[in-house]
């Protein structure tokens, strides 16, 4: 890596580094004598920099998080809603101060932070002090944050794509760029990070990025002084720290990993005989999201909130929610942020100046009467209208709010302002899990179960390709649950089209249908050939719940969610640096879906590694491209391969998430001579009881021996107890030809359904599609080292 350009700082700006106040009788390019001052507090201690009446104050907030604060004339404001108000403050444990030639340093084991005196330049270097930033101090002064690095570094970050943008520039960010909310499912935050080791988190509510080739400068901040965070690390120790500084996500309900069919024009009748259909067919659905219709829109007295007792006449006495739920549905409604301005809860608005400042009234394109934005950046407005949508829509059985079109004010926080009043509401009255999908996404709005979908996009393949670089793209800024319009909103998809659209659809983070007035998107309504090509999708989503709750908590814990680009694993592969093809769905499946009409051969490049096909078994060596022949008439057919050392826990199949109790889960096992691991997670799947620590955490770990595979299973974690009593491991690779459990032989079986039918632990030999396969039935639940002796 070629060493960093120095940065030629100007000495007419007369920087003076001190622990006194400014010197007030010096004229800028008057030369000063400089010094720093190394401040000692409860808290720990940094390096602050007088320049003037101005100082910068720095500091090691954890081994990996550096914080630059700029105070002009001393003084700090609030942080802004990007910053969780909640977090904990880092403790500063590891930091050292020292003294080095021309300057002082701040060292941890991941960061060497050094300042220049001479140069006044802010160097920060990687735990082996190489160099990734230099950052220019004294343009601060002049509302600019300026940076360089390395020349080439792949930067990321910043924004996403709205519904209609073209979205040819992938994954890399260059030039000018806004960070925003943006709307139209636009994702954006103040971040800019890089796959060399580094990220620039800065706290401000909307900011221009101009990057170049080995500089970036951020300037129009809403802070004047300039607040920003230098993270190193890996991909995914930035986002680590992000969620750490912006707040960490809460859990969805666990049915919100499944199926959700949204649907504009229907009726209590239709609602019922599409979810018995579902029922009928035995294609899994969790969730049934209402358009307009389920509220009484435009008419007085709270039409807003409350249920259409004409269209849905069971809706406002709860007698639906709970007939739906009996069949393992639930039923989450759209919520608007305007109110009709003639109406007993316009008024009231009016009386409380509750309206977006400066906005006219227009006529709403659905009741066509006048409505106004409530302006959610106020309080008493959020608490108030969070209970009206408790009191007419949660207590009658709308579990979810699809939140829509609180992107037009051209406010960066009017969308998560208006989600904050449903969680807030939600979590004051209930311990029942939030739940919401919304239409833009600006970093801090994760801390209210806040999902974002990626707009009003069109039908066809060409809008369907398209959305693999929004879903990327958002999720490079921190919008880890990302979901779409499957089907596309405007328009009709040919049957190919939505077959395809599902299979997409089913390795996302938040799988849903939806499309305008009166278009359905059922699986039947597109013929026996894409139903059961879809159906096959879906259902394969439910087999791999458990897989895919489990990132739902790693994500909460974390901050990288079920779905990342491939950057994230393979930084140093310029192959996958703008790859927006295929992804990762959690740590060991990469799919790649057909995205194209009529395609019978897809070109795949397959990261380093061992590759197994998901449905052949074929076994691919990675760092290559592989050509997959695909089936064009049936359509049934997904790109899908199981990383080597991958351990994937699957269940069986349910018409909906929580059918049945789970007892034994199947654990496909692909052991590689590096040891890996998955940490299996089950909680009760609705409540917030797992925040006190009512949850089943379970490690599984596995790897080749040269004499023996070995899989261990640790210890539990947490208090809730689930059904699960057994781990049915398929361990892929060389046939056994004896088990030992922690010491003592397991007895073997003749077969797997002989293994099958009994109530105890054991193991047998067998053979699948990936080849021979040791079948392992073991308790759950408690410690155990399981060794695979090979057959000679």
């Amino acid at each position: 890596m070629a060493p960093i350009r120095s940065v030629a700082l100007s000495l007419a700006l007369g920087m003076i580094v001190s622990a006194s106040p400014a010197h007030a009788g010096t004229q800028p390019g008057q030369p000063r004598s400089t010094r720093t001052a190394v401040h000692t507090g409860a808290h720990g201690h940094g390096l602050t920099i007088a320049m003037g009446s101005d100082r910068v104050q720095v500091d090691l907030m954890t081994a990996n998080i550096v914080r630059i604060h700029f105070e002009p004339a001393g003084v700090s404001s609030p942080p802004t809603l990007l910053m969780d108000p909640h977090a904990a403050r880092p403790t500063r444990n590891g930091q050292r101060v020292k003294r080095a030639v021309g300057g002082e340093e701040l060292v941890s084991n991941s960061a060497r932070v050094h300042w220049d005196r001479h140069t006044g330049v802010l160097h920060v270097d990687d735990a082996q002090h190489h160099p990734l930033l230099a950052l220019n101090l004294p343009a601060l002064q002049h509302g600019q944050l300026q940076l360089q690095h390395h020349a080439g570094d792949a930067l990321y970050g910043i924004g996403g794509y709205n519904a209609t943008e073209n979205v040819d520039a992938g994954l890399l960010r260059q030039g000018v760029m806004q960070a925003e909310s943006g709307e139209q499912g636009h994702a954006g935050a103040p971040l800019v990070w890089s796959t060399a080791g580094y990220g620039v988190l800065v706290d401000t509510l909307g900011g221009k990025f101009a990057l170049t080739g080995d500089s970036i400068t951020v300037s129009a901040t809403s802070r004047k002084d300039i607040d920003c965070y230098v993270v190193l690390g890996t991909p995914a120790r930035i986002f680590a720290a992000v969620a750490r500084l912006s707040g960490h996500t809460p859990l969805f309900p666990k049915w919100a990993m499944g199926f959700t069919n949204s649907q504009w024009g229907i009726d209590q009748k239709e609602l019922l005989t599409i979810v018995n259909t579902y029922r009928a067919r035995h294609i899994p659905i969790d969730n049934f999201t209402l358009d307009f219709d389920w509220k009484a829109w435009g008419e007085d007295n709270y039409g807003e909130f409350r249920w259409n007792s004409q269209k849905f006449p069971d809706g406002p006495d709860g007698k639906l929610a709970a007939q739906l739920h009996a069949l393992g549905m639930q039923i989450t409604g759209i919520m608007k942020p305007r109110l009709h301005f003639d109406t007993v809860e316009g008024r009231y608005a009016t009386s409380h100046d509750f309206w977006v400042p400066g906005e006219k009234a227009s006529f709403d394109y659905f009741s066509h009467k006048l409505v106004k934005n409530i302006d959610f950046d106020i309080p008493a407005a959020r608490h108030w209208f969070g209970g009206l949508a408790l009191k007419y829509g949660f207590d009658d059985g709308i579990a979810g709010w699809w939140n829509d079109e609180a992107d037009t004010t051209g406010s960066d926080t009017e969308f998560m302002n208006m989600q904050r009043a449903l969680y807030d509401a939600q979590r004051a009255a209930s311990d029942v899990r939030v739940w919401s999908i919304n239409r833009n996404f600006y970093l801090g709005s994760q801390r209210y179960a806040y999902g974002l979908w990626s707009g009003d996009i069109p039908t066809g393949f060409a809008s369907m390709a398209g959305q693999r670089a929004r879903m990327l793209s958002a999720i490079n800024v921190g919008a880890m649950q990302w979901g779409m319009d499957g089907g596309g909103f405007t328009g009709h998809p040919s049957d190919e089209n939505y077959a395809r659209w599902i299979e997409f659809g089913a390795f996302t983070p938040i799988f849903r249908v939806h499309g305008v007035l009166n278009e359905k998107r059922q699986p039947w309504v597109y013929g026996p050939v894409a139903e059961k090509a879809a159906s096959a999708a879906i259902r394969l989503r439910y087999a791999l719940i458990p897989y895919i709750y489990s990132y739902e908590y790693q994500r909460h814990v974390d901050g990288v969610g079920l779905v990342r680009p491939l950057l994230f694993d393979w930084p140093h592969d310029p192959r996958v640096a703008n790859d927006v093809d295929s992804w990762l769905f959690g740590r060991y499946l990469l799919v790649s879906p057909v995205v194209q009409q009529g395609q019978t051969r897809k070109d795949i490049y397959l990261p380093a590694g061992r590759w197994s096909d998901w449905f052949s078994g074929k076994v691919y060596q990675g760092d290559e491209d592989i050509q997959l022949a695909l089936d064009s008439k049936g359509w049934g057919d997904i790109p899908l391969f199981v990383r080597d050392g991958a351990i994937i826990p699957l269940q069986p199949v349910m018409d909906y998430v929580g059918e049945k109790p789970v007892t034994e889960l199947a654990v496909e096992v692909f052991p590689s001579d590096r040891r890996s691991t998955f940490d299996y997670y089950d909680d009760d799947g609705s409540t917030y009881a797992y925040e006190h620590g009512a949850y089943f955490r379970q490690t599984l770990a596995t790897q080749n021996h040269a004499n023996s595979v070995q899989f261990d299973i640790g210890a539990v974690s947490g208090t809730f107890k689930p059904a699960l009593r057994f781990y049915l491991l398929k361990i892929h690779g060389r046939p056994a030809s004896s088990v030992i459990v922690n010491g003592k032989p397991l007895a073997s079986r003749d077969s797997l359904g002989v293994l099958q039918q009994g109530g105890s632990e054991g193991w047998a030999s067998g053979h699948d599609r990936f080849g021979a396969v040791t079948y392992v039935r073991i308790a759950a639940a408690a410690a155990k080292t399981v060794l695979l002796a090979p057959a000679r």
